[in-house]
């Protein structure tokens, strides 16, 4: 390239000369339209990366779930009622009629009876722990009215870990003798 733009030059210098005009200054003319001048920008390289990133994760996504809510539409189509058989309960998923919500429905969310199970559970759990508290301070309010306790405070213990004392103490009772 560089002796391209040099030939050419030499070459506008002999014409120059061929024609007895002089020549001032010699002018470089790259790229003829517009001024030639090369303006500083920031670069825009992190833009068309997050862009170029953007669209092919978002393509790893929506291709395949666009293809499998379409073939799910066209091949299983939406549910129909028909009567119920003698004898068969339908299972709870059964009741919604597109085939991407039934299958949401059996394998994805819990059903109504298991939430409410979980919620009867949750509040026998704080019941028990309202009744403990109860007693804890029913035995905190007679301990300090008696005062008869060798202990300065009451410290709730596990009875299993009570259980397993005395049936060691039993043991060793019954081993090693009075």
């Amino acid at each position: 390239m560089a002796i391209l733009s040099s030939l050419r030059q030499a070459s506008s210098l002999i014409k120059n000369a061929a024609k007895g005009a002089q020549c001032m200054a010699l002018v470089r003319q790259m790229g003829s339209h517009g001024p030639a001048k090369m303006i500083i920008t920031p670069s825009r390289w992190q833009w068309h990366k997050f862009k170029d990133m953007f669209h092919f994760y978002a393509m790893i996504g929506l291709i395949p779930l666009g293809s499998l809510v379409f073939l799910s539409n066209v091949l299983v189509g939406p549910a129909t009622l028909t009567p119920i058989p003698e004898g068969y309960r339908p299972k709870e998923w059964e009741h919604y009629s597109h085939p991407i919500q039934r299958f949401f429905a059996r394998y994805i969310y819990t059903s109504h009876q298991q939430d409410y199970e979980k919620y009867l559970h949750f509040m026998y759990e704080e019941n028990e722990k309202k009744q403990m508290r109860l007693l804890e301070t029913k035995v905190k309010e007679v301990m300090a009215e008696r005062g008869d306790s060798q202990a300065y405070y009451y410290r709730p213990a596990m009875i299993k870990y009570h259980r397993r004392a005395r049936e060691n103490t039993e043991f060793l009772k019954d081993t090693i003798g009075d």
